[in-house]
């Protein structure tokens, strides 16, 4: 009988873990080009051969953090859509109000903002490292969107010819004014997202809304 002692399941899913966060952390400090196996495994409290056992080399422990980031992001995202006004009573307020829920979780949601530092950082040296982002991240928020801005429409309160557009131009505006911040390294208020959501919100109807 061999004495060779196994890992436990959740052991070994609490260590990935703890490699994943802490990969999360170094890439967005460092960077892809200046993060190292070492600098992850010293953070996580692990070995490099405990890091390689787990996800790979490097380029696989950067994709295994946006997929990480990415599910947990959108995990979140879908229960914000919970909220989208649907069958609005008052449509401008209330696709005002939903709008600032959605900047304010940007702002407080630690995942999101890791996702967007690396995006902005690496996605233009390494855009294949970002491919699940792209599809299952940025591309999967917006066709959910058009969705709902889609049942929107069938209600009689906007109007467009391609949803997808639509909100990929309802995001830009929502966002805008956030990511000029996030940028020089500030987070807007929960006040200063109401205000920001209400000028996007208010822009975007005035494109789209039904004529009465």
């Amino acid at each position: 009988m061999s004495n060779q002692v196994t890992e436990q399941p959740d052991l070994a899913k609490s260590k990935r873990q703890r490699i994943i966060e802490a990969a999360a952390t170094v890439f967005c400090q460092d960077g892809y080009t200046g993060a190292s196996i070492d600098a992850v495994a010293t953070k996580a409290g692990v070995s490099r051969q405990t890091i390689y056992n787990h996800v790979g080399d490097k380029d696989g422990l950067f994709k295994e953090v946006v997929a990480a980031l990415t599910d947990k992001a959108a995990a979140k995202f879908n229960d914000l859509m919970e909220t989208f006004p649907t069958k609005p009573v008052d449509l401008e307020a209330e696709v005002i109000a939903f709008s600032a829920r959605f900047l304010n979780q940007l702002t407080q949601d630690k995942t999101s903002r890791w996702l967007l530092r690396l995006a902005e950082n690496e996605g233009g040296r390494y855009p294949d490292l970002f491919t699940v982002w792209r599809e299952y991240g940025s591309g999967r928020k917006r066709s959910v969107v058009a969705a709902h801005l889609s049942e929107l429409a069938l209600e009689g309160h906007l109007e467009f010819d391609d949803p997808v557009l639509a909100a990929r131009q309802y995001m830009a505006l929502l966002t805008a004014e956030w990511r000029a911040e996030f940028q020089l390294g500030r987070f807007p208020s929960e006040e200063e997202c109401v205000r920001m959501a209400e000028r996007a919100a208010k822009t975007f109807l005035r494109a789209f809304a039904r004529r009465r």
